[in-house]
């Protein structure tokens, strides 16, 4: 039944496809699909416009129209379903080309000139020089398809452990991929679907986690090992854990 009611609209032009509106629908009712955000069906959209204010372009708003009646029913049932199928869920990662801060770029490794070059801190070159090899960097906005991704040594970091670890680059991220992510805060099953789709596709080598000593970062090592088993890969999986004085706690196989 139609009724005139609040909805959510989303201007095609003004939309990037970085993706950021689709976690913060609680109803689900927003995908990507051909680097554009799309409403699923009127009916999931309760209007109270939660996703505006994720978007960086101003793409999204309220308007008043004719639409179907919000289903509560038909949202649990919607959110139901994603949960059963965690690998089906309608990808949340921006297209190439779509948010700037989401392009794809790969660093060329430092050259012995320009390594010469770098500023010594207490006699130490590598405490000074960045690892980082690609960019993006957070789990949500790296494809499963990124070229650095294919045969790499993965880390998978919790997003606190660079700075509470004050040699990240040298001990951790050296010759490795890196993703950083919130085990606590972020789209769980988003998570497991993305790195599911990594493991599958990119013929990862090993996989190091790095993780506070806090609890909650344990969730990582849940979603690092649900997406092995929904990928049905065998992988070389180790982690370390930090405290949060940047001392690394333990290091070793992933218990």
């Amino acid at each position: 039944m139609k009724v005139k009611r609040k909805v959510i609209e989303i201007d095609q032009e003004l939309c990037n496809g970085c993706g950021e509106c689709v976690p913060s629908c609680a109803e689900g009712s927003l995908v990507i699909v051909d680097g554009k955000a799309k409403m699923i069906a009127d009916k999931y959209c309760d209007g109270l416009g939660a996703c505006l204010g994720h978007c960086p372009t101003g793409a999204l708003r309220i308007i008043e129209r004719e639409a179907d009646e919000f289903d509560e029913a038909a949202v649990e049932e919607l959110l139901a379903g994603k949960k059963k199928a965690p690998a089906s869920p309608p990808p949340i990662t921006p297209p190439v080309g779509g948010c700037p801060g989401g392009m794809l770029k790969t660093f060329a490794p430092m050259t012995p000139c320009q390594a010469a070059n770098q500023p010594v801190s207490n006699g130490d070159l590598a405490s000074t020089s960045s690892a980082l090899s690609h960019w993006p960097v957070q789990i949500r906005l790296v494809p499963p398809t990124a070229p650095f991704l294919k045969n790499a040594d993965l880390l998978v970091a919790a997003d606190c452990t660079p700075l509470a670890y004050p040699n990240f680059h040298r001990d951790f991220l050296s010759g490795r991929v890196v993703m950083l992510g919130c085990p606590k805060f972020d789209d769980v099953d988003s998570y497991v679907q993305k790195f599911a789709e990594i493991f599958t596709k990119a013929s990862i080598k090993s996989v190091l986690i790095v993780i506070m000593e806090v609890p909650c970062c344990a969730n990582m090592r849940a979603i690092i090992r649900e997406a092995l088993k929904v990928s049905g890969q065998d992988i070389k999986v180790e982690e370390a854990v930090i405290s949060a004085r940047g001392e690394v706690i333990s290091r070793g196989k992933m218990g």
